[in-house]
């Protein structure tokens, strides 16, 4: 059996999983496709990709089937799908990515009603990762504007994780103060003065936080947190739930016009129809993702903590709306951090 393939590309770091070949001969035929996802995402991807070959090969024994994966900032990833990386898939961290694909023609506008859940296999919510002992005794978002403690979180330019930090920040800023926006600037303004740098992707921030040890506390997904202190870097970093934060999405969708060119259409909405299976619930659980499945989530619960989350684009607009409020150039963000600039 052949192992696991790598694939680097010039301009993406990929890696790949390959079919281990049984039952595709010299008359077998050869499928790839492409899952342009976002920065850690990577290690869920990885695992489920030889998941899935194994499962489809039992349909389609004569078909070597190869799934190549790309990943970084959300946005960035999908502007390199508009700017023509070959995506078959997309699994992104937010809605607004997929819909701006959607909007160039790239992807069906109904995207997020051809798979259960909204097209949300998983989701997480936002935390705070410190190191073991907690030595700034850091309990919630307001601990983050003391002039001592030096927050870590990717860029909201680049990166959906980044976004989801900072609307995090000033969704507690809104809630505490009663609904005052300007308030809640003030607050977001004063996390941000605490912020040593942007990088431009969760992966990359969690690299700076936990090997650099820049920072004092990492703003990262739960998922990413979970990894970080449960498995990679065992007893040396505690995951601090905040009392109102951000719950975070994963919506995924077939890049239409790509996977028609290359014949791979079927195989994209298997590919993504697979992730509400069982065995995907189970891996997502494993790697700490909240699944969909509810009873795979219960069977899961001790590894899921309670904690009020809101949705932002519930909560504070349409995605539509929150990308201009506060994202878009010289919005909010770039407001509250004049004269620093991003990684």
């Amino acid at each position: 059996m052949r192992p696991l393939c790598y694939l680097a590309a010039a301009l993406v770091l990929a890696t790949a999983a390959c079919s281990d070949g049984q039952g595709a001969g010299s008359d077998g035929e050869y499928k790839k496709i492409l899952n342009v996802s976002y920065d850690v995402s990577r290690d869920f991807y990885k695992e489920y990709n030889e998941l899935f070959i194994k499962e489809y090969q039992k349909s389609h024994p004569k078909t070597d089937l190869y799934v190549q994966q790309s990943h970084g900032g959300s946005s960035k990833q999908a502007m390199s799908v508009i700017n023509g990386l070959p995506a078959d898939v997309v699994t992104m961290n937010q809605v607004s990515d997929i819909d701006n694909l959607a909007q160039r023609g790239l992807v069906k506008t109904d995207w997020a009603e051809r798979f259960p859940n909204r097209a949300v296999p998983f989701t997480s919510v936002t935390v705070m990762l410190v190191r073991k002992g907690n030595p700034k005794r850091i309990k919630d978002w307001n601990d983050l504007v003391r002039p001592d403690t030096k927050a870590v979180f990717a860029n909201p330019k680049t990166s959906g994780n980044g976004r989801y930090a900072l609307l995090s920040i000033y969704g507690y800023g809104l809630k505490a103060s009663g609904g005052d926006k300007a308030v809640a600037e003030k607050f977001t303004g004063g996390v941000l003065k605490n912020v040593p740098m942007f990088e431009n992707g969760s992966r990359a921030a969690s690299t700076s936080f936990t090997r650099r040890n820049i920072g004092d506390v990492l703003v990262a997904p739960e998922n990413e947190a979970s990894v970080i202190s449960k498995k990679l870097e065992p007893g040396k970093f505690e995951i601090v739930y905040p009392s109102y934060t951000a719950a975070l999405d994963s919506p995924v969708a077939v890049v239409e016009t790509v996977a028609e060119k290359k014949d791979s259409a079927q195989i994209a909405q298997d590919y993504l129809t697979y992730l509400w299976s069982k065995p995907a619930q189970e891996l997502a659980a494993k790697l700490y993702f909240r699944p969909s499945d509810k009873d795979v989530l219960t069977k899961h619960r001790a590894a899921f903590p309670e904690t009020e989350t809101f949705r932002p684009d519930e909560t504070l607009g349409t995605w539509l709306e929150i990308m201009k409020t506060f994202f878009a150039d010289g919005a909010l963000f770039d407001r509250l951090t004049a004269g620093k600039q991003p990684q």
